[in-house]
């Protein structure tokens, strides 16, 4: 199951998102990170370590993809973004791609902002837009090429715009609806939301890669 996450602005939670989505999958699970913040917001030591932007300009096949991967917990691996900007060429975004989709379990991308290699969406079985109801993300959002199965919106109190609004100005159904919580600023700044992920954030997104 192959699920890649981005966000129209930044700010949306999409790293969080997309590690919540990781860690709450069924089984041995794999995060590909592309943003370059998901060692943090996952608590994982991964300063230095190789990952995509040392593999797309390598000469290797997908396979060595799998070496890269840093233990997240017993069941989840982080593919780190690298020393660098991570740019695929030559056919390297739809061998990711492919990699991604013949694996067991799960494998979520945080694709960061802006539109998705084309290849990781055409591979997905599930692409997943996330966006606060923010007058700004949204036209941001109808500007970008990509056209996702669903959208997860991160709620926050005080917002104008509702989930009915925010799914008909994208055309996709809202399959999840997170609420900002404390709990979850609170796991992340400690290090610990792959060891304690709030409860309340795993119910919320359950299912939404499906």
């Amino acid at each position: 199951m192959l699920t890649v996450c981005y966000a129209a602005k930044g700010g949306s939670g999409t790293s969080v998102v997309a590690a919540a989505l990781a860690l709450s999958g069924s089984g041995e699970s794999v995060l590909v990170d592309m943003a370059g913040d998901a060692a943090d917001v996952l608590g994982v030591a991964a300063a230095g370590a190789p990952g995509l932007a040392e593999w797309f300009p390598s000469e290797v096949d997908a396979s060595a993809l799998d070496d890269l991967a840093v233990p997240a917990t017993s069941r989840v691996g982080l593919i780190p973004s690298g020393g660098g900007p991570v740019a695929g060429a030559d056919g390297r975004w739809s061998e990711l791609g492919a990699w991604c989709s013949r694996r067991h379990g799960t494998v979520v991308i945080d694709a960061g902002t802006g539109d998705p290699p084309p290849e990781l969406c055409a591979a997905a079985d599930a692409v997943l837009l996330v966006i606060r109801p923010c007058y700004l993300a949204l036209r941001r959002a109808r500007h970008l090429r990509t056209a996702p199965t669903g959208v997860v919106v991160v709620s926050e109190p005080g917002r104008a715009l509702s989930s009915g609004d925010v799914a008909s100005t994208i055309g996709a159904p809202v399959v999840a609806r997170v609420h900002v919580d404390p709990a979850v600023a609170r796991a992340v700044d400690a290090g610990l939301l792959a060891t304690a992920l709030p409860r309340r954030l795993a119910r919320e997104l359950r299912g939404a890669g499906r």
